[in-house]
């Protein structure tokens, strides 16, 4: 089944609460998605994600992992852990 733009950017944004999120694509169908971490000030942009790479809910969920990740390495005093 695939899930509209629209839907898209409903699951990522709620998946990335607190943070404020927003996902716009451009006309190649590629997502940028621009993270704040209001509590730190943390402003993180990512940009080139394509669409067609967003077929299932675990690409989905990979995505907001890796999101997470991301912003939790540039806020500053955060604590990191080795895996």
């Amino acid at each position: 089944m695939v899930m509209s733009l629209l839907e898209l950017r409903h699951v990522i944004e709620s998946g990335l609460l607190p943070l404020t999120c927003r996902c716009t694509c451009d006309v190649n169908g590629d997502l940028t998605i621009e993270l704040l971490d209001e509590s730190s000030g943390t402003n993180l942009v990512i940009g080139g994600i394509p669409i067609a790479s967003l077929q299932t809910s675990r690409d989905i969920a990979n995505l907001i992992a890796q999101l997470r990740s991301e912003i939790a390495r540039s806020t500053p005093g955060t604590k990191r852990s080795r895996a």
